[in-house]
């Protein structure tokens, strides 16, 4: 089957789109208002974008059925700055309930029950339970069709002790979610290649 998108709505591409590019890890993104209010929002279309510099990105789409911007991206352009949590799989429930549409001043934190943590070079905190966040300064925002894609340029990693090992993550013990078309998934086999034939 060959499918044109242009011949497609926005939803059914949209669904498309989901559905091939899987697993997608999730940016579970916190910020800060210009007032101090914390906002805390998973994003599964994030990416890194560089090495060197290290440049994380995600791409933030506008509110379900509105045409406005989500708080993370309000947040992001007026203090150019926000923090990546990894969501782990014991995480999941509380990751979920960040992604419900809460009033601009609601802190989500305490929406979630989670513990905000003060980070070392952004305003905005990070997530005492995350086993990974890492803190980034906006490199550039650029808008996208419905989308806006935020690059920023990560300046400290957070990492629970237990997961480093050897200038490296213990990826099996950091347990990290990720999105499939409408679902989610963990890791659970690892391997390298290339494999032996049987």
């Amino acid at each position: 089957m060959i499918i044109d998108p242009s011949n497609l709505d926005s939803r059914s591409v949209y669904k498309l789109l989901i559905g091939s590019v899987v697993p997608r890890p999730i940016a579970w993104t916190s910020t800060i208002s210009p007032e101090g209010i914390r906002n805390l929002a998973p994003f599964s279309f994030f990416t890194v974008a560089s090495r060197e510099p290290p440049i994380l990105c995600i791409s933030v789409g506008p509110r379900d059925g509105e045409d406005m911007s989500k708080d993370t991206l309000e947040n992001i352009e007026q203090t150019e700055e926000f923090v990546v949590n990894i969501v782990s799989l014991a995480l999941s429930n509380t990751m979920h309930e960040s992604s419900k549409n809460h009033p601009p001043e609601a802190d989500e934190f305490e929406k979630a029950g989670l513990t905000p943590v003060p980070c070392e070079v952004v305003k905005a905190p990070r997530v005492k339970e995350a086993g990974v966040s890492m803190e980034c300064v906006v490199d550039r925002v650029l808008p996208l069709g419905t989308d806006h894609l935020v690059l920023g340029r990560m300046v400290r990693f957070h990492v629970r002790d237990e997961l480093y090992e050897n200038g490296r993550i213990d990826v099996a013990s950091l347990d990290p979610l990720g999105r499939l078309a409408g679902d989610y998934t963990k890791v659970e086999t690892i391997f390298g290649l290339p494999m032996e034939s049987s």
